[in-house]
């Protein structure tokens, strides 16, 4: 029975570390998983033209609303879901928070 509640309680433990990890983008810097906090940075990632792939790597917090995709009408004031406008090529050129 102790043994149990041991490793019932170890398992949970090392769950709950799990979701403490912080992640790290490409260049180093941190992931803020609940959307875009530093505006300036984030206009001058976009201003590189990155493609919807590099995007998510980049910012993973941030759900990237592709043309045609079906989304929810709830208003969000913390920058985590993003319409980008794509050049011809794909690229990501522009956009803006909804």
């Amino acid at each position: 029975m102790r043994i149990r509640l041991l490793a019932l309680s170890l398992l949970g433990v090392t769950i709950a570390l799990a979701g403490c990890h912080h992640a790290t983008r490409p260049d180093g810097s941190r992931v803020d998983k609940k959307g875009v906090v530093n505006m300036d940075s984030f206009e001058s990632y976009i201003s590189t033209h990155p493609t919807p792939e590099d995007f998510k790597k980049m910012y993973p917090g941030v759900q990237l609303m592709m043309p045609g995709m079906i989304s929810t009408m709830e208003i969000r004031y913390d920058n985590s879901r993003f319409f980008p406008q794509l050049d011809k090529d794909g690229r990501i050129i522009g956009g803006d928070f909804h």
